[in-house]
């Protein structure tokens, strides 16, 4: 009997192996629902090209400028705040449609106003979108992905956003190249925002076509609506063995609702290593090369179009870059990645800051260092916390978990962002990239200590690894 049993277990087994996902389907609903990242990265660098302008539409001051960038993170913090309790309630798909129309109306609010106030409601109103599609792009994907492609399929989230980068460089330029200086003050800028309902309607109109995430349904009790999704991912035998870990999963679930499931054994640490890391993908000072890389590039000396052209090679070089960690991610593993690009950004904004303190910006030093700090991003804190923050927590408290962390995030942004242009007039360029410098040293030791490997392990098997650290 023995014998029989163990064949019959092999041959199952052997069944299990056998079956591939089907990656096509997979593949392209993790496109429809990445392209969330497509807005994302739009309103990055759409504020990068429009701010020169709208400095002088709007006679800003310093701290006027840092907000007029900074204000669409209050909305993107709002945004990830509710993002977890909605998409529990309403599920991944309505609440990301919803994000979609939000983005639309910000993206045509701050193209039309005629006060600097105006600008900022509307600019907040986008932002709330931003920040949903944030937190639900890639926890979506993360819950459709089978185990060994997760990596890669969540990182196509962070490709959308680089992708919009690198796109609205060109946009930037090829509309402020419509008029002269005065046109550009009065009307450019408004362009800029507006195109950005295009994707947002784009957006809107894929997700009609994606799936509602199998992982939601079988919590909300709908495992005969969640089966035919897994069928068209897994096959039979590996769809129903799915079913039964994520109902396995589920039963783990006490005090349905409580924030004190975040602080439960198994669940802390994660919790911890995941706001950390959201808060350091900021602090470590990429957005303030994203946002204000025509007034860095000013600083040393460049001029109007010139600093929007050398822009643009940080969108290629991002965009580039990226394409390779989607690449890597699944191979080398996460914490590889990681621990590779935080040192080069180390090393680079130690060398962004000598050349400003020695007055060496005249040449292309600081346009070459810049643009290797990029690609060192690209390949890692980018893409690989995003990955991270959608498969480290476990299913029954995901939506809150994830939530907290792009709110962590987002609060990372907006102190980057509001503070660069005070700091870098006050303590000057060199002191201020090499703060961020000393953020990303940090990142360097913390991954190393604290950031686990996830690679190929399901979103079921987490929690058991998180228990197994702190016992």
């Amino acid at each position: 009997m023995t014998v029989v049993a163990n064949r019959v277990t092999t041959a199952k087994a052997a069944s299990l192996q056998a079956e591939k996902p089907n990656m096509l389907f997979v593949t392209l609903v993790s496109i429809a629902a990445a392209l969330g990242g497509i807005l994302f990265g739009f309103d990055i660098a759409v504020v990068s090209g429009a701010i020169v302008f709208m400095e002088q539409h709007f006679v800003l001051n310093n701290v006027q400028i840092g907000w007029a960038v900074s204000s669409i993170i209050v909305g993107c913090v709002i945004g990830a705040a509710i993002s977890g309790s909605m998409s529990e309630k309403f599920g991944r798909k309505k609440v990301l449609t919803a994000a979609a129309l939000l983005f639309v109306i910000g993206s045509i609010g701050t193209a039309t106003p005629e006060t600097f106030t105006g600008y900022i409601i509307f600019r907040i109103i986008g932002g709330i979108g931003i920040g949903i599609t944030s937190a639900i792009c890639p926890m979506y994907n993360a819950e459709i992905a089978p185990a060994k492609y997760r990596g890669r399929l969540v990182a196509l989230n962070q490709l959308a956003i680089v992708t919009g980068i690198f796109l609205v460089y060109f946009l930037n330029l090829w509309i402020a190249g419509f008029g002269d200086d005065a046109w550009d003050v009065s009307s450019a800028w408004r362009w800029m925002f507006g195109v950005g309902a295009v994707p947002g309607i784009l957006f809107m109109l894929l997700l009609f076509f994606i799936p509602e995430s199998p992982r939601w349904l079988i919590k909300q009790n709908r495992p005969d609506q969640a089966l035919p999704i897994l069928l068209k991912i897994h096959g039979e035998e590996l769809a129903k063995q799915e079913v039964l870990e994520i109902k396995e999963s589920f039963k783990q679930e006490k005090e349905s609702g409580s924030l004190k499931q975040l602080f439960s054994p198994g669940i802390r640490i994660a919790m911890f290593v995941g706001v950390m890391l959201a808060l350091l993908q900021h602090v470590s000072g990429i957005n303030a090369i994203m946002y204000y890389a025509p007034v860095i590039f000013k600083e040393m000396g460049a001029g109007t179009d010139a600093s929007l052209q050398q822009t643009i090679w940080i969108g290629l070089i991002n965009f580039l870059f990226t394409i390779l960690a989607v690449w890597l991610i699944d191979r080398v593993g996460r914490k590889a990645l990681l621990l590779t690009g935080s040192a080069l950004m180390t090393l680079c904004l130690a060398i962004i800051g000598i050349a400003f303190k020695m007055g060496l910006t005249s040449g292309p030093l600081v346009l070459i260092v810049i643009l290797v700090y990029v690609a060192a991003f690209a390949i890692s804190l980018g893409p690989v916390v995003w990955v991270m923050l959608s498969e480290i927590f476990p299913n029954h408290v995901r939506g809150k978990a994830v939530a907290i962390a792009s709110m962590a995030l987002w609060a990372g942004d907006y102190v980057v962002s509001q503070a660069f242009p005070p700091l870098l007039s006050s303590a000057g360029p060199a002191s201020t990239f090499w703060v961020f410098g000393a953020a990303a040293l940090f990142t360097f030791f913390f991954t190393w200590r604290s950031v686990p490997e996830t690679k190929g392990r399901s979103l079921e098997q987490m929690e058991a690894m998180w228990t197994a650290r702190e016992n």
